[in-house]
């Protein structure tokens, strides 16, 4: 009786491995049948980097434009091409439309002047644009208020 049991235990056993034998050689075959792609060949080519233009809107001073790039290279496919971009509508344009600062708090008013200033340092320049680092504006103080009479007490 334990003969049988232990007969059909190796019987389950080998089949179990032959399985497993079966299912190693059916994944090595499809991989083997898998072509190996071969590696792209990088290309040297003597072509410079892109340098860029400023945006040109295509209407007003914001808003959708194009740009142009050129590059130098004698076997370059390519050496000028166009680029579509946007300069964004909220920008102060006084500095350039792809130059952002972040502006400080308005400084006194200089009655001298009768002007308000304040800087600003460069947050961030689109498409590689040459910003200043710092800026400096003005604008009127605006009214000016007379300091009130004070009452006088009695």
């Amino acid at each position: 009786m334990q003969s049988q049991q232990y007969q059909q235990q190796r019987r389950k056993f080998a089949v179990a491995f032959l399985a497993f034998i079966f299912i190693l050689a059916a994944v090595d075959t499809a991989e083997a049948g898998k072509k190996e792609k071969p590696e792209k060949k990088v290309k040297k080519s003597d072509c410079g980097e892109w340098q860029w233009s400023v945006c040109v809107p295509t209407s007003g001073d914001c808003g959708l434009g194009t740009r142009e790039g050129t590059r130098t290279g004698a076997e370059c496919k390519q050496t000028m091409k166009t680029q579509r971009c946007k300069i964004p509508c909220n920008w102060k344009k006084q500095f350039g439309a792809e130059c952002k600062y972040q502006f400080q708090a308005w400084g006194e008013c200089d009655l001298n002047t009768a002007l308000k200033t304040r800087t600003g340092s460069l947050k961030r320049a689109l498409h590689n644009a040459e910003c200043q680092k710092t800026v400096t504006i003005s604008k009127p103080c605006g009214k000016l208020t007379k300091p009130k009479p004070q009452a006088l007490e009695a």
